[in-house]
């Protein structure tokens, strides 16, 4: 007899309602959809803050102008090879809120730096340092030289008037124009000064903050040494209030050569010479300061120690011996007289004769 047909069977997935296949492919699309976003969240978190890009160097420079935006900072840094990714580093800077105080100027930056302390770097504002020294005694022509013979700065500074600048050290940067820099050291000099003269010793033999610079400026070029400083103060602010004349052999040399050095000792017929500037010729101060006198100068002539010193030479030992009577200084003067022959002729001794060769080498 016939055999009955035996049931087929049921396809896999019969029965499973359409909208269930629908959540489970959905499912699945979201489960390879969250692997892959958490893939590139860890690459891209690996990017940010693992080791960047080698560079040919120890260190890279790179320099990001004022006013630069985002995305020129980002490009500036890919370019220069700082970072591998200027998307990434954008997209970080604005996650981080760090894309509003990112800061111009010259950076350095190490090879294999992670971009993230690149961005922490320029947030801080961590930049290159560079400083100019401007020393003290020098006149307002050598400061322009000095600025001048800088290969970070720009531009042409023009001559300020003698005296009217500071002298310190200012931290300048990559490009800066000689003109701002030189009008910060302006500005530091009318604030120290304005400060200075405020607190100044009441009664003192002058008139005006610019008679003080000036003075400032005397005692400034005839010691090297700070300590005494304020003792020379005080000789020529007791010479100003005596009517006596201010006698200072650097005021000769400016009026011959506006602060450069002379380079042998002052003639005769020099201290005699009429100059504006002479003050073994004219009275009181000289028209103008003699050169860019530094904070401690203007502070010893606007509160000068009480002495009653009017004269001062050299002592032999750099610095001055000080007198208050006409004797007591010739003595000085004697005793500098004797230092000066005795190391002339300790010169004269130790120096070949003539016709001797200066070297015994063939």
């Amino acid at each position: 007899m016939p055999r009955a047909p035996r049931p087929r069977p049921a396809k896999r997935g019969a029965g499973v309602s359409p909208l269930r296949r629908l959540l489970v492919t959905l499912t699945s699309a979201a489960v390879t959809f969250s692997l892959v976003l958490a893939l590139a969240g860890l690459w891209t978190l690996w990017m940010f803050q693992g080791p960047g890009p080698t560079a040919q160097g120890e260190t890279t420079t790179v320099i990001l102008r004022r006013g630069a935006g985002l995305p020129e900072i980002a490009s500036s840094l890919e370019g220069a090879g700082v970072i591998s990714s200027a998307p990434i580093f954008l997209a970080a800077a604005q996650a981080t809120g760090a894309a509003r105080s990112l800061k111009a100027g010259e950076y350095e930056f190490s090879s294999r730096q992670s971009m993230a302390r690149v961005l922490d770097d320029i947030r801080a504002g961590r930049v290159v340092r560079h400083f100019v020294t401007i020393p003290e005694g020098v006149t307002s022509e050598m400061v322009v030289e000095i600025l001048a013979a800088n290969p970070l700065l720009s531009g042409v500074a023009p001559s300020p008037p003698e005296g009217a600048l500071l002298p310190e050290t200012y931290q300048i940067e990559r490009g800066e124009d000689r003109a701002a820099v030189l009008q910060r050291m302006m500005d530091a000099h009318d604030e120290v000064l304005a400060l200075l003269w405020s607190k100044r010793q009441p009664g003192l033999p002058i008139s005006s903050p610019q008679e003080a610079v000036i003075l400032a400026s005397v005692v400034e070029k005839e010691t090297a040494l700070g300590a005494e400083r304020p003792q020379v103060a005080s000789v020529f602010v007791n010479r100003l209030r005596r009517g006596m004349r201010l006698e200072s052999d650097p005021t000769i040399i400016y009026g011959m050569t506006k602060g450069r050095p002379l380079g042998r000792g002052i003639r005769q017929s020099e201290l005699n010479r009429q100059t504006p500037y002479n003050t073994y010729q004219i009275d009181g101060l000289p028209p103008t300061p003699i050169c860019n006198p530094g904070r401690a100068a203007l502070a010893a002539v606007l509160d000068p120690p009480e002495t009653d010193y009017l004269f001062f030479v050299a002592d032999g030992s750099g610095g001055h011996a000080f007198a208050a009577t006409y004797d007591e200084h010739r003595r000085n003067v004697e005793r500098w007289r004797r230092i000066e022959r005795a190391r002339a002729s300790a010169s004269e001794a130790a120096a070949p004769p003539v016709d001797a060769p200066l070297s015994t080498e063939p």
